[in-house]
């Protein structure tokens, strides 16, 4: 656990990691004993954790069947994709004024997010790839935009996208269709950067699922 970190954030992450990976899949009861009796805590701060986890969408309580992992549905990951092209095509419309030539901050994303993709690390992958876009969106300097934004395009949602839908093996494809919007996005071309954010987006969120695998609690 980091030393900053609290027992609430660190169970919350754990779990989280856990149902991203498959090793709870969806269905699956989660007994805030049990956990708290696994990662050596109490029933409080797990109870915190698995309402953070209800907010983010990822687990879902009910009264007399307590709280389960949540399904993902393919209509859920298809409105998503759909609703998130067109935001990021226009916030690139919008950032573009004030990205050329200052693209230093979205270069080294691109870096991190490669070098990820090369470790087939997709946890690492994931945050990267979201703060690039996220660079984006908050430089359209449109507040309602970046809260739309941020409603539709989850994390959580975002690497169950690139674990189950995209796959590791594609990561290398996905980061390298992100230098055309970099590349667009200095040079100031807000039309061009758009139209590719949109097709990045629509090309590769639009693939179907693959299959799940259970592992340990230790492969995060």
């Amino acid at each position: 656990m980091a030393k900053r970190q609290s027992t609430r954030d660190y169970i919350k992450d754990t779990l989280t990691e856990r149902i991203l990976n498959g090793f709870y899949p969806p269905g699956e009861r989660l007994v805030e004993l049990h956990i708290a009796e696994e990662l050596g805590t109490s029933q409080g701060p797990v109870r915190e954790a698995l309402r953070d986890l209800a907010a983010l969408g990822l687990v879902e309580s009910e009264s007399y069947r307590g709280t389960r992992v949540r399904q993902f549905t393919e209509q859920e990951i298809e409105e998503s994709y759909q609703v998130r092209s067109v935001l990021e095509q226009l916030a690139a419309e919008l950032a573009a004024p004030h990205l050329r030539n200052n693209t230093a901050a979205l270069e080294q994303e691109v870096a991190a997010f490669m070098q990820a993709a090369k470790n087939r690390d997709v946890k690492l992958y994931s945050l990267h790839d979201m703060d690039f876009h996220r660079l984006i969106v908050n430089a359209s300097a449109n507040q309602l935009l970046a809260n739309m934004w941020n409603s539709v395009v989850l994390e959580s949602k975002f690497r169950f996208t690139l674990i189950h839908r995209i796959g590791e093996d594609e990561l290398e494809n996905l980061a390298a269709a992100h230098v055309p919007i970099l590349d667009a996005l200095r040079e100031g071309d807000g039309t061009k950067a758009g139209e590719l954010a949109r097709k990045l987006i629509c090309t590769f969120h639009s693939r179907k699922p693959g299959l799940q695998v259970k592992r340990s609690p230790n492969d995060t």
